[in-house]
């Protein structure tokens, strides 16, 4: 099983990436940080977009982990804008047969902004095929939280 873990924070080495770290202990994985790809705004066209790679590097994968710190009570820019360029570029289910969590790190995230990052994300794993086995919010989640 290949393991790629998108992360979205302008941290690479910050909160989310740790509770990556907990959720992965003792898997292989490769990390893609998303602040060292230029991905431009929906409706955007430059020959030197990176769109594609990303979405090359998860085809190649098996399970995907996509972490984004909680900034502004939702997930964070980098994030957002990576799923906006997803519409009309991905095909719907073209994911299909891939599994997929999400990692959402926060200081004491409130109920209501969890459950507007999981409607995010559930509706992209639905649309793009993901087979979603939930979300990932603290150390606690990440340790009961058995990869498939």
């Amino acid at each position: 099983m290949s393991i790629l873990f998108i992360n979205s924070s302008p941290n690479k080495n910050g909160n989310t990436a740790r509770l990556a770290a907990d959720l992965l202990s003792g898997k292989k994985y490769e990390t893609l940080n998303l602040i060292d790809y230029k991905i431009y705004a929906y409706g955007q066209e430059y020959p030197d977009d990176m769109f594609r790679e990303v979405i090359d590097k998860i085809h190649k994968a098996d399970t995907i982990i996509m972490g984004s710190p909680l900034y502004w009570h939702n997930i964070c820019g980098l994030m957002r804008n990576f799923l906006d360029r997803c519409y009309g570029t991905v095909q719907q289910g073209e994911f299909s047969g891939k599994t997929l969590y999400f990692i959402i790190q926060g200081a004491a995230p409130e109920k209501w902004q969890l459950e507007a990052c999981e409607f995010t994300i559930s509706r992209f794993a639905g649309l793009y095929g993901f087979s979603y086995k939930g979300m990932v919010t603290n150390k606690n989640d990440a340790k009961k939280t058995i990869l498939e």
